[in-house]
């Protein structure tokens, strides 16, 4: 018999099952029956318990999973007869009215929607390119004297300047008043780089060990202790040590010292720029096929289940749960979330994916296996025994699916790119990496 399928809105269906009485029936005994076998009850030995006893104690449970089962199993039979794509779970209710020895039910559910993709020499897209340059190696080499660099105390008589790690006392009140946070002993931070406010970078510039000043100091109104942001403070320092800091020469020692083969400068320099222009890659990848999926959802046209939806929120609550939990948050399995919150990133993520589905399998877009190969080898480039990464990632389904997600959105991006309107920006290797 043909399945009748009830179109209730736009992707919401509704499809009416039935069962006869007596198959349910004979279900639920034969797994109470197989259940007597195990069970346990005071008074009876194990296996010898009355069908009465294991019938109430059970039959409830029973019968609720026999019902399950059997629905779900003319519920999936149906919607394969009617070639329907099921998107989420379907609402079961029973249904009152069903002919004499049989139970009915009504399964309500959406569908996956027909996605259409506009012309795609339409969409327009900004693709941003970036070059290594000698400046970015330079300061990346800087970067990396910086992590082997040393400190020596200066004399008492030399004041404190900038790329000194200077050690101090402080204390700080508000109004009078101290605050959390505004009083330490022993601290160190080094002068020019950051690590404290300006205004109290500079305090400490040009004081000498044994100094002791005070000066007042405005917080910023966006300053992260709350409790003091946007006031002003008076604080007293003293300090109590200066160091000048030695950052080693670029040389062959260095570059050894960095594990460099051949052990040169000129040698150093190649394989810092190959791993700059590694990352550069990546983040440009990521950057651009941001900007390619901005597009495909302009130029697509569907209309999103709201069960998938719904499904998105709720992984998205747990994530955010797990997260919370990694920190130590105190309860954070019960705490409040507001699931409205995530409603519209839901909303996106789910058209995006049907979008680029339909996209792979209309174009033939998915991963062969020569472009997984190639993006696991370019990933281990990067780390000391490439082979062993390698190993690791092909060992592994779940990361092999991370892989294979990506290489599938950067067929996606490719795709896309040679079609559409393409505008070319150049921006520079510090924004890049600031992203």
């Amino acid at each position: 018999m043909a399945v009748q399928v009830e179109t209730l809105d736009k992707l919401e269906r509704r499809i009416t099952l039935s069962l006869p009485a007596a198959t349910i029936a004979s279900e639920v005994e034969s797994r109470l029956r197989r259940l007597s076998r195990t069970v346990r009850a005071d008074g009876f030995r194990p296996g010898k318990v009355p069908m009465s006893v294991v019938s109430q104690r059970y039959g409830y449970s029973v019968h609720s999973e026999v019902l399950n089962d059997k629905v779900g199993q003319v519920f999936n039979e149906a919607v394969n007869e009617a070639k329907l794509r099921v998107a989420g779970s379907p609402r079961i209710t029973e249904k009152e009215g069903a002919p004499e020895g049989e139970v009915a039910f009504d399964a309500t559910f959406e569908v996956y929607p027909e996605v259409k993709i506009g012309d795609l020499s339409a969409a327009e897209v900004e693709r941003v390119s970036t070059e290594v340059t000698d400046e970015a190696v330079d300061k990346t080499i800087e970067i990396l004297r910086k992590q082997r660099r040393i400190f020596q105390q200066r004399p008492a008589a030399e004041p404190a300047a900038a790329t000194d790690r200077v050690t101090i006392d402080f204390s700080g009140t508000v109004d009078g008043v101290p605050f959390e946070g505004g009083n330490a002993e022993g601290f160190q931070f080094i002068i020019g780089e950051g690590q404290m406010l300006e205004q109290f970078d500079a305090a400490v510039r040009g004081m000498k060990s044994g100094d002791s000043k005070t000066f007042a100091l405005q917080f910023p109104a966006d300053y992260q202790g709350k409790d003091v942001a946007g006031k002003e403070a008076d604080f007293m320092v003293t300090l109590k040590k200066v160091e000048a800091q030695h950052l080693p020469a670029v040389d062959e020692s260095f570059a050894k010292a960095l594990g460099i083969s051949g052990g040169t400068v000129e040698a150093l320099r190649a394989d810092v720029r190959k791993n700059l222009e590694r990352e550069v890659k990546f983040r440009l990848q990521t950057r651009n096929k941001a900007s390619v999926m901005d597009a495909l959802v302009k130029a697509a046209e569907l209309e999103v289940p709201k069960a998938l939806v719904a499904g998105e929120v709720e992984r998205m609550v747990e994530q955010m749960r797990a997260d919370l939990k990694k920190r130590g948050v105190k309860d954070a399995e019960s705490a409040p979330i507001p699931r409205e919150m995530f409603q519209a990133q839901a909303e996106r993520r789910v058209r995006l994916g049907l979008v680029v589905g339909e996209l792979v399998r209309s174009q033939n877009l998915q991963a062969r296996p020569d472009q997984l190969q190639a993006h696991i080898e370019e990933l281990s480039q990067s780390y000391e025994k490439p082979s062993e990464v390698m190993r690791w990632y092909l060992s592994d389904r779940q990361r092999m699916q991370e892989v294979e997600a990506v290489v599938v959105e950067n067929n996606v991006a490719s795709h896309v790119l040679e079609r559409a309107k393409v505008t070319p920006k150049a921006v520079s290797f510090d924004e890049l990496m600031a992203t």
